[in-house]
């Protein structure tokens, strides 16, 4: 057989040696003398010149490259990822709250399909009833395994107003189900906030985003002022909570800490390695806190939720999070194109690393809903005829005080029932509000 000389054999390796001299000057590691596999150059290079010559139609050399490096970023990990001009314009757009699409955050799973991390709150996604877990199978009628995350997001990406068609496996369906979304524009309010009862206040943080942290110092002074002063009890709703920008999560330890380490990266990089320690001041004035987390906590939130368990500032519950204990770096190439590479492990306070585990729940409490009895089936002294009075009443007033008794009985049940109706849909928050409730009788007697 006749060898062909191909001209890629001195394009490749000039490439490869002028990416490894920019990543060794701008590193400034020690200087380590790198021996190219030539064999997998030339290989690399005979493919290209194959697929040239022979492939059934013509192929732009850009797209053969472009191609490769998908290949290589996306066999590394589930999280790495090559950014066309498009996707990076996305990302930035992503974390500053506003991009188009669907409102969920995916990544690729084991089996070459696309799994859904989180639906994010009141976005077409989460609309339409998709669950965290569920696993994308086709996007209107194109089979997704084997694709990239970019493809899949491309896919799902387009003008607001027009419908995609998601096909989705779900643990506990023996049918494929089928979602009819339309794209919209999305922007994500990262933070909402509401007194839940008297005393009780409520931050949700849907995802992290550049300004979550100064957010949520100013959810809690807001709750403060609603409340007329200092919080009994707070919970922190992070479930489904897909993550989003490092810093923000640190931002939000931060405001519930006065002292120690947030949370510590370790990757090959010098830069890779940092360490992020709480300042003295405390925003949350010590408030008995519960983070809600469940499968759909990733990242971000699960940064919060480690750090919150190692330093006991408060009581993780809920179901285990998802396990994504990696950081990814932007790293631009020129104005238009990035690679998305993970570069570190995180570390909570204690150590832990969070990669494939997750953070476990202080309390394990699985979703549901509750159920409530109508109706007081017991009677109690004050119902029998004749019944001793209270020796407090004053005057011996027996009716005036049964009457104070009905009314604040009355005032108790219907304060009650505006509670239980909010919450009756969500098991979850229903027992993180009684556990503070609890936490509210405990500080009262000490």
């Amino acid at each position: 057989m006749k060898l062909i000389r191909s001209p890629w054999l001195s394009a490749i390796t000039a490439l490869v040696i002028g990416v490894s001299i920019g990543i060794a000057s701008s590193v400034h590691a020690e200087r380590v003398e790198t021996r190219l596999p030539v064999d997998d150059v030339r290989m690399f290079s005979q493919v290209l010149e194959r697929i040239k010559q022979a492939y059934v139609e013509d192929v732009e050399d850009s797209e053969l490259i472009e191609n490769a490096i998908e290949g290589m970023l996306s066999g590394l990990d589930p999280h790495s990822d090559y950014l066309t001009p498009e996707d990076f314009k996305d990302l930035r757009e992503s974390t500053r709250g506003e991009f188009g699409g669907l409102g969920i955050e995916i990544s690729l799973d084991d089996t070459g399909f696309v799994r859904v991390v989180a639906p994010i709150d009141d976005t077409p996604a989460y609309r339409a009833g998709m669950q965290s877990g569920d696993l994308i199978t086709q996007i209107d009628d194109t089979p997704v395994k084997g694709m990239s995350i970019g493809d899949a997001v491309n896919l799902m990406r387009g003008r607001p107003g027009t419908d995609v068609r998601l096909t989705v496996a779900r643990e506990g369906e023996t049918q494929p189900l089928e979602f009819e979304i339309t794209r919209d524009i999305i922007q994500v309010t990262s933070i909402r906030n509401r007194m839940i009862e008297p005393g009780v206040g409520y931050v949700r943080i849907s995802q992290f985003q550049e300004r979550t942290g100064r957010d949520f110092v100013e959810a809690m002074a807001s709750l403060r002022t609603e409340n007329e002063g200092a919080l009994d009890g707070l919970v922190l709703d992070l479930r489904n909570n897909p993550g989003g920008v490092l810093q923000a999560s640190v931002d939000v330890v931060d405001a519930l800490i006065s002292q120690g380490l947030i949370v510590y990266t370790e990757g090959r990089l010098p830069n890779s390695a940092s360490e992020f320690e709480a300042n003295s001041d405390d925003p949350s004035e010590g408030v008995s806190l519960v983070v809600l987390i469940n499968g759909g906590s990733a990242s971000a939130s699960e940064i919060v939720a480690g750090a919150v368990q190692d330093h006991r500032r408060g009581v993780i519950m809920g179901t285990r999070s998802f396990g994504k204990g990696s950081v990814q770096t932007i790293l631009p190439l020129n104005d238009n194109h990035a690679i998305k590479l993970t570069t570190a492990r995180y570390f909570t306070p204690n150590g832990r690393s969070i990669q494939a585990q997750g953070i476990e729940p202080d309390i394990i409490v699985n979703q549901g809903k509750l159920t409530q009895e109508n109706g007081n089936p017991y009677y109690s002294e004050a119902d029998l005829a004749g019944h001793l009075l209270n020796g407090d009443e004053e005057n011996g007033s027996d009716e005036n005080g049964e009457a104070e008794q009905a009314d604040q009985n009355e005032q108790t049940e219907e304060s009650a029932d505006e509670a239980s109706n909010e919450l009756i849909d969500d098991y979850q928050l229903f027992q993180a509000v009684t556990l503070l409730k609890g936490m509210r009788v405990l500080n009262a007697s000490r």
